[in-house]
């Protein structure tokens, strides 16, 4: 679980969003609309620890991330997948070893093996695996950041407009991955600032959208 408890956040003295409560329970899914520089961005890197609360206390998985060092944040976030909107990969390995990063950053080689086949195929990307990332088209590139983000079977899915650079049916594809993992079990908050893509999936899953506008969030959103 991931939780926020009247959390505030500014940039250079400028209030950004204020007193802000939001919890993510286990298995929930969460869309995060709101305008551009509403602080979208802002609120993820809050809920996977890559920035800290100014005022209030961001509790993950039961910690105060305050309290937290370098190792378990390095833990932390081994439970939560990230998926950037402008996804960044090494260029010289293939990307099938991009994907793999994770596991073979912590060792576990063996099971980065067993289990890359099962997720290439998962993201439709098995004929691409020998490829590197510059011959991916861009809804390419978003299946690799979103397997990349899934290899270590995070609890969650923290996504940052995943669907702001490819196409209608790419994004379709991109949310029926996303709505797949979140059947098994997975907790989902995508932001994203389509509306139309948000009604469009609605018969697949149930979400709560939440606004955020005006320094504040607004719970009330529609239940999917």
């Amino acid at each position: 679980m991931i939780e926020l408890d009247n959390v505030s956040y500014g940039y250079r003295g400028q209030p950004l969003f204020s007193q802000l409560s939001l919890e993510l329970a286990p298995g929930s899914f969460h869309f995060l609309t709101g305008p551009s520089g509403a602080g979208k961005t802002t609120l993820l890197r809050l809920c996977y620890a890559d920035l800290q609360a100014q005022q209030g206390q961001v509790r993950l998985f039961g910690k105060d991330a305050t309290r937290l060092d370098r190792d378990a944040v390095a833990l932390t976030r081994r439970r939560i997948g990230v998926v950037h909107q402008d996804c960044q990969f090494l260029d010289h390995l293939s990307v099938a070893e991009n994907i793999a990063l994770p596991l073979t950053v912590s060792g576990r080689v063996a099971e980065a093996a067993a289990n890359l086949s099962e997720l290439l195929n998962w993201v439709g990307l098995a004929e691409q695996a020998h490829q590197l990332p510059q011959e991916l088209s861009g809804g390419e590139r978003q299946r690799a950041a979103l397997a990349r983000a899934v290899i270590m079977s995070p609890d969650f899915i923290i996504a940052d407009e995943p669907t702001g650079n490819v196409d209608w049916e790419m994004s379709q594809r991109l949310m029926t991955l996303l709505t797949e993992l979140n059947r098994m079990g997975k907790t989902i908050l995508i932001a994203t600032h389509d509306l139309n893509l948000i009604r469009t999936i609605k018969s697949g899953v149930s979400a709560r959208v939440l606004r955020l506008r005006g320094g504040l969030l607004d719970q009330a959103g529609a239940e999917l």
